[in-house]
């Protein structure tokens, strides 16, 4: 169990990020929670903004490859697989590989690239995954833990560890200030448990997590604290 960052600049933004404590309410979390049309494709303020293929998955794929020594033998199973953009970069890397994207949004899985639809399977969540142990050699899974309350971001640990076969790679929400919380908290629409970085370490070492993780936080995000600016 080891941090890593295998997602490059991704996602580093450049530019700041600016939030206040009227920058997302809870209407714009209602409208997020159902993971549809507005979330991915409306406005920025409901999600995503308009998710569309243009190749930044590549780097991540590749490197992910290299680090754990996929190849067209390997199988990967991705939680929350969205519109299957990181696995149709694997697939085009790895022609053979056995690929699998499990999502819980039925408009993410109808705007999946048709590349890899087939290998997408609708789901009621991630905390009880219909596969058998040490199914996959690599399991991702990029904020999907702390989309749930902590029992159900144990429950999905527990999940990511025993379907795979001891290599994996999550994202988890953390702050190491009260500033930093609340900038998080005010910027993520989906996040639920907000960690310390020491305390997420506690809950890996309770799940006996053997994979590798990094940590999503305001400074990461470049979030800056200031009024109705976004």
């Amino acid at each position: 169990m080891r941090k890593i960052n295998l997602l490059g600049s991704y996602p580093n933004p450049k530019n700041r990020r600016y939030v206040s404590e009227n920058l997302r309410t809870i209407k714009h979390r209602i409208v997020a929670s159902y993971r549809g049309k507005e979330f991915y494709d409306g406005k920025r303020i409901y999600g995503m903004g308009g998710f569309k293929y243009d190749g930044r998955w590549k780097d991540v794929a590749n490197k992910i490859s290299e680090k754990y020594n996929l190849n067209n033998v390997s199988s990967i199973l991705q939680l929350s697989s969205k519109k299957g953009f990181l696995l149709y970069d694997f697939k085009k890397k790895f022609p053979k590989m056995k690929i699998c994207g499990v999502e819980t949004s039925s408009y993410a899985i109808q705007k999946t690239m048709k590349e890899i639809k087939k290998n997408t399977k609708k789901v009621e969540t991630y905390t009880k995954l219909k596969f058998k142990d040490n199914s996959f050699d690599f399991v991702i899974a990029l904020g999907v833990p702390y989309e749930y309350g902590l029992d159900g971001a144990i429950a999905c640990l527990k999940e990511i560890q025993r379907v795979s076969k001891g290599n994996s790679f999550i994202t988890l929400g953390s702050y190491e200030t009260q500033k930093e919380f609340w900038q998080l908290r005010q910027w993520t629409l989906l996040g639920i448990t907000l960690l310390k970085e020491n305390e997420w370490k506690q809950v890996l070492k309770h799940v006996k997590y053997t994979g590798d993780y990094e940590f999503v936080s305001a400074k990461k995000l470049n979030l800056i604290s200031k009024k109705n600016r976004i």
